[in-house]
């Protein structure tokens, strides 16, 4: 502890130096709160019943998220509702006369055997397999405003229903194609006949939801396309996702996709770091250090290219610059390899952090803002999602 002599007083010393007395008077507020934040978190986690995690469009989840109602007023028309988690048990589920296949979530299923099932299909927002599930539908648009919306179509089960709260995806579809609900240059709703039955995809589920179910048309809109046949078969997300046994675009593994050479690469690497480590080891003296003419804080760059961009109205450059360091940020911490796929790279985010894949590849592959706000709301985003990769 030192200790200084007052100038106005010739004898005499003070500590300048905090003391644990101070310090405590200037922190217990600080602590207390904290205690009293950690108590309350955990009484509440006493009382509060665990009531489990939310499934969205799960016909077997009754929270806001889930669809449970819409299976109850199903079951109550008389529809079998068959909730599956995986294209072979829905694949033997077809074989059962006059059946819908409702897919609201194949990230852990296989598309291709899902998309070798005959009959009707309806798929329910912007799913990684949809080119699959859906051949020939063109997304025009990822993020259109959810809000109520007419038809204006001459599908039954649309102009039946009317107005419905739709958005998401807006699309176009291939020849035959009738669609509902315009937005932009698409449609939120498509159907079209697949050779074995009529394929219908909607931009998103929310209208399906136990929250916006009975709001105007959307309970309508619902049973008119999931209670048009005698069973349903209702394709979700498995309740234990296997954790690294995801399937690949060909049912394939990561370990299936590496290649045989593989170790003889890893060998060679590590001898080459030993050599380059042997040579740059070996210094007689420390660098040599030599100062530039001139020095530019990274900041200072960061910022200069930003007003370029701004200038020229660059909001597609910028917004590829950002999802692409991002990409480049977190696919080895998702165990992937340099130049992984846009399909594994959301299966893995996906089942990383917990994110709907629909939100994933919206951000990460979607159309540019449409303006400056719009580009920051992205780049907002990107750093959340690469935050919590990079937290657990």
């Amino acid at each position: 502890m030192s200790v200084q002599a007052r100038p106005e007083q010739g004898a005499g010393s003070y500590p300048s130096s905090p003391t644990v007395r101070s310090a405590w008077r200037s922190a217990r507020g600080v602590v207390l709160v904290g205690v009293l934040v950690v108590l309350v978190s955990a009484v509440t986690l006493l009382i509060l019943p665990d009531r489990g995690p939310q499934r969205r469009l799960d016909p077997d989840d009754t929270s806001l998220v889930g669809s449970g109602a819409l299976a109850a007023l199903l079951r109550e028309r008389g529809v079998t509702v068959d909730r599956v988690d995986s294209a072979a048990t829905a694949a033997e589920r077809a074989g059962t006369g006059d059946r819908l296949l409702l897919i609201t979530d194949a990230t852990y299923a296989d598309e291709s055997a899902l998309a070798r099932i005959p009959g009707d299909r309806l798929v329910v927002g912007n799913l990684p397999a949809l080119s699959t599930l859906a051949p020939g539908v063109r997304v025009t648009a990822t993020d259109v405003r959810s809000r109520d919306r007419d038809p204006e179509c001459r599908l039954p089960a649309a102009t039946a229903a009317g107005s419905a709260y739709l958005g998401g995806l807006s699309m176009t579809g291939p020849r035959g194609t009738t669609g509902c609900y315009p937005a932009g240059d698409g449609h939120l709703l498509v159907s079209f006949p697949n050779g074995g039955g009529v394929t219908t995809v909607v931009g998103d589920g929310s209208f399906m939801t136990n929250q916006r179910l009975s709001e105007g048309g959307n309970a309508a809109l619902a049973l008119n396309l999931v209670g048009s046949a005698k069973a349903v078969t209702w394709l979700v997300r498995p309740d234990d996702p296997p954790p690294l046994d995801l399937a690949g675009e060909r049912g394939r593994s990561l370990e299936d996709l590496m290649p045989g050479s593989i170790r003889w690469a890893l060998a060679m690497a590590v001898i080459a770091l030993a050599v380059t480590a042997f040579w740059r080891g070996r210094r007689l003296g420390p660098v040599v250090t030599e100062k530039l003419p001139v020095v530019v804080r990274a900041a200072e760059t960061v910022e200069g290219r930003g007003r370029l961009y701004r200038a020229r109205r660059a909001r597609q450059r910028a917004a590829d610059a950002l999802r692409e360091g991002t990409i480049d940020r977190i696919v080895p911490r998702l165990g992937l390899v340099a130049g992984a796929g846009r399909h594994e790279v959301v299966t893995a985010l996906a089942a990383r952090t917990g994110l709907d894949p629909q939100e994933l590849i919206a951000a990460l592959y979607g159309p540019p803002p449409a303006d400056d706000a719009g580009l920051v709301a992205l780049a907002g985003h990107l750093y959340s999602v690469e935050r919590q990769v990079s937290e657990l």
